[in-house]
């Protein structure tokens, strides 16, 4: 099975949609992007904007989901930004904490005032 994003006007992930294989394979068994997209096109309109997604983060860095951005000079998908001081990893396409997460086997969230994590008390 494929997996394709649709995309807005703004590149903004709007739905993901599994595809049969046997939809997007050319006349010699070779999966083809551009055929997935042509069948999509015909069931939802010559206007919408569709790109292959991986499953697996084969390609285009990561799995795209509903919200995250498609940035075509990257060739990636992604994810919204969680808080206005996190760094995009341009090798992973994700977003990274100006602090790395503690590694000590407690949980912790984000604490955007002071910039740090503080530890989760249950």
């Amino acid at each position: 099975m494929a997996h394709f994003a649709k995309l807005n006007i703004d590149n903004t992930i709007e739905q993901v949609l599994v595809v049969n294989n046997s939809d997007i394979i050319d006349s010699n068994g070779i999966e083809n992007e551009e055929i997935g997209i042509g069948f999509l096109k015909k069931l939802f309109g010559a206007n919408t904007i569709w790109k292959q997604t991986s499953y697996n983060g084969n390609f285009r860095k990561n799995y795209a989901g509903i919200g995250y951005t498609y940035e075509e000079q990257r060739d990636a998908f992604i994810p919204p930004k969680p808080y206005p001081s996190w760094v995009l990893n341009e090798d992973t396409c994700l977003w990274n904490s100006p602090i790395p997460y503690p590694n000590d086997g407690k949980m912790y969230m984000w604490n955007e005032d002071i910039l740090n994590w503080i530890e989760i008390n249950f």
